[in-house]
């Protein structure tokens, strides 16, 4: 079963200030280290079309952000995006257009393409979400291992990425049931589905259903089911 984890093979990057990141970076989790620096680029070069409502936070055209948001340097915040009410963002954030940050999420050093939802109660840090993904509510990227060692992609082959935080990313339409944990350095490929309450590891192939049953994952892959060990 091909695993794919390039940032080609994940996303169609076409938000037109995030390509050259994505194009620098062969995995996706390479940006992570380079959000801020990347960011302040962003800014001292100028975004055409943004406003600065804080030091370092430019937001797009459109944007609405309800009173009781906290948004710290340094953000940028895409055209027609929703910030609701007690959204957290902690710094490190950079979203596409038409991005929906819900009540009480809370996010950190992250990357969010065009039409990504995190609407309800979700925690996303060190993560890439991609094109239209979706995050169903209480579902969490976690982004540390419990022994704090760097986390290890688990796809076709190992690979060390010298990262200690990596928490999810999710290829362009992923969606994420309620209450899922995507665990340290899962890759979900395109248009994956997974079902409510699933715990999540390694790397899912691109087009499947993910459902929950114990160790072992059920998917629904080219109308064939097969089980699936994570």
């Amino acid at each position: 079963m091909n695993k794919k984890v390039k940032t080609k093979e994940l996303f169609d990057c076409q938000t037109p200030y995030l390509v050259e990141l994505f194009e620098e970076c062969e995995y996706p989790w390479e940006m992570l280290p380079k959000i801020k620096g990347y960011m302040q680029k962003l800014i001292e070069n100028g975004l055409e079309g943004f406003t600065e409502i804080a030091d370092d936070v430019w937001v797009g055209e459109n944007v609405k952000i309800h009173p009781s948001a906290v948004i710290e340097a340094p953000a940028i915040i895409g055209h027609n995006t929703e910030i609701r009410p007690s959204a957290f963002l902690r710094g490190n954030v950079i979203t596409g257009s038409g991005c929906v940050i819900g009540n009480s999420s809370e996010l950190k050093n992250c990357v969010l393409l065009n039409t990504v939802q995190v609407p309800h109660y979700n925690y996303v840090g060190d993560s890439v979400l991609g094109n239209f993904a979706h995050m169903g509510a209480g579902s969490i990227c976690s982004n540390l291992k419990s022994d704090g060692k760097p986390v290890v992609i688990h796809g076709d082959t190992e690979i060390e990425t010298g990262i200690r935080k990596i928490g999810g990313i999710l290829g362009d339409k992923a969606d994420i049931g309620c209450g899922c944990v995507i665990n340290p350095g899962t890759v979900i490929g395109k248009g994956t589905s997974v079902y409510p309450l699933t715990s999540l590891r390694g790397v899912l192939p691109e087009g499947c259903i993910v459902k929950s049953l114990s160790d072992n994952e059920l998917l629904k892959y080219n109308d064939k089911v097969r089980d699936y060990l994570l």
